[in-house]
């Protein structure tokens, strides 16, 4: 039994005041993703099951502990010796417990089809709820396919990454019933630019000695990383052991970050201190080897957006749907539809495009990889662009309730920057595409395909289509780069949701996004279903 608060105070009645939305199912409440995820080949019973179980009170409420009790760094115990610790609430392993259980980080490798639309799916759910501790199950499930560069260390490492369990303890791989991985890439010279890196690799048998630092390393208590370092060959890829047969691997946690948002998962600067590792791949390829982690977290950095608007949004609406204000909710004042539906569209846009990059990712094809290869970047350059405005106008709905820490807004801003930095700033992802157009003819083949099988069923799309192939015959020069993968990003997502059979947000999208009848901040449109387009959220 819950026993109510009291709204009779001494100086007033609390009234026009909605209380906090109810625990609710992730994925029966939300037909939107049950469109995508069957559009993609998705399997719906462990989407269903993991719905229920994000979405639950119990949950939350351990994603928020986790939150208001960060992560604490050990270096020492009390005699001086070196620990390189970090400690979590229980909250932040109740949450890693329950994505692994859900399959979050396996569900893409156990074979079955529609793995990765499958695991998309989960992404997104989970964003609602914890994005933070998003981060280490989306390095474990992206580490798989590069341990394929070693079938050794691949038998040895997989079966523990995919298990479907969590398994904290502090112990060697091979005494532990599952593991995480993590990915330690980042120098403060270099950034972006990995071939800047200084970090060395010396021989030691048949393993190598590890020696520098790293600028950025998320999820420091993962049981390994995949890493860089320089051998005379050229810059290597290895995976770095946590912990060894003999004991504590020589990596030392400098401090962690004090980061803007993120705040349940410990991101961290390290060093490697003679750290044994073994070589991933060969010698002088480095890049190459790890590029099949980075490719598959980018999946994540392109679902995630989509899953914070989608709470933004939820959270938006069972305010105005609850306040009134002027005689009326606020939910039926002309204006605040207008703003509603608008913001709906970009989160229907950031869904059809994450959802429609996973199917590519499920594909056995060079035309399926192609196209993931492309699609995934335009997905998540458009849509982490878009995240951030979206959750601040979805704060404003709340008035100065959306500014105060009790409700969830002020975490979801916070978090919005993150994925677009991640894996690829803005720059980065629009340079990658460009070269990724430039040298793989059959990505720029599949995404052509891809817009043109839309044509034919809106004039205005058509029309968009060309003026974009008049404008670029070929690829624009680098300063147009952001202006040409924005608009080839919002033609895929219409392309998607053309075909997607939802007409009320296939004509908003092609009418304000791809014609561009709206004006430079949201609800400034005209003509929206907003009934249909509202009751999508």
């Amino acid at each position: 039994m819950t026993v109510a608060p009291r709204t009779s105070l001494a100086t007033h009645e609390v009234e026009n005041q909605p209380g906090p939305p109810e625990a609710r199912d992730l994925w029966t409440s939300d037909g939107a993703l049950r469109d995508h995820l069957r559009a993609a080949g998705g399997r719906e019973d462990p989407a269903a099951a993991a719905g229920a179980v994000f979405g639950s009170a119990s949950l939350r409420a351990a994603g928020e502990a986790a939150r208001a009790y960060p992560p604490e760094l050990r270096l020492f115990d009390r005699a001086g010796r070196r620990l390189d610790e970090v400690v979590f609430h229980p909250g932040y392993h109740e949450v890693m417990q329950a994505g692994m259980a859900a399959g979050y980080a396996n569900v893409a490798w156990d074979g079955a089809p529609g793995g990765h639309a499958t695991h998309a799916a989960l992404v997104y759910m989970l964003s609602q709820v914890e994005p933070g501790i998003c981060c280490p199950l989306t390095m474990t499930y992206a580490a798989v396919p590069a341990l394929s560069a070693d079938p050794a260390l691949q038998a040895v490492w997989a079966p523990k990454l995919t298990g479907g369990a969590y398994d904290p303890a502090i112990a060697p791989v091979g005494a532990k019933r599952s593991a995480t991985m993590g990915m330690a890439m980042t120098e403060k010279q270099g950034g972006s630019d990995v071939r800047a890196n200084t970090t060395r690799a010396e021989p030691d048998g048949d393993m190598w000695r590890l020696t520098g630092h790293k600028w950025f390393c998320s999820a420091p208590m993962s049981d390994g990383f995949l890493t860089l370092a320089y051998t005379d060959a050229g810059l290597t890829c290895f995976l770095v052991p946590r912990w060894t047969e003999d004991g504590r691997n020589p990596i030392q946690i400098q401090r962690l970050k004090d980061k803007l948002g993120n705040k349940a998962n410990a991101s961290s600067e390290i060093e490697y201190h003679g750290a044994l590792a073994h070589k991933l791949g060969e010698d002088g390829r480095g890049v190459a080897t790890i590029i099949e982690m980075v490719h598959h977290t980018r999946l994540d950095t392109a679902m995630a957006p989509a899953g914070l608007m989608r709470a933004a949004l939820v959270e938006a609406k069972h305010w105005v749907e609850g306040r009134r204000t002027f005689q009326k909710r606020l939910i039926d004042q002309p204006l605040m539809r207008s703003v509603m539906a608008d913001l709906a569209l970009e989160w229907e846009g950031a869904l059809a495009l994450g959802m429609r990059a996973a199917r590519a990712f499920d594909g056995d094809a060079a035309e399926d990889r192609a196209f993931a290869r492309i699609s995934v970047a335009l997905a998540k350059f458009l849509s982490n662009k878009r995240c951030g405005p979206v959750i601040l106008e979805a704060m404003e709905c709340l008035g100065g309730m959306g500014y105060v820490e009790e409700t969830p807004m002020p975490m979801l801003y916070r978090e919005a920057p993150l994925n677009s930095i991640w894996e690829g700033s803005g720059n980065v992802i629009c340079l990658d595409i460009l070269r990724t157009l430039a040298r793989e003819p059959l990505a720029a083949e599949t995404l052509r395909a891809e817009l043109e099988a839309a044509t034919g069923a809106d004039r205005r799309y058509d029309a968009a289509l060309k003026a974009h192939v008049e404008r670029w015959p070929g690829l624009p020069e680098e300063g147009e780069a952001r202006w040409f993968a924005e608009r080839l990003a919002v033609l895929l997502a219409a392309s998607v949701l053309i075909r997607g059979g939802n007409a009320a947000v296939a004509d908003g999208w092609v009418a304000t996004r791809v014609e561009g009848a709206r004006g430079m901040v949201p609800g400034a449109v005209a003509g929206l279903d907003t009934e249909a387009l509202i009751a999508r959220i």
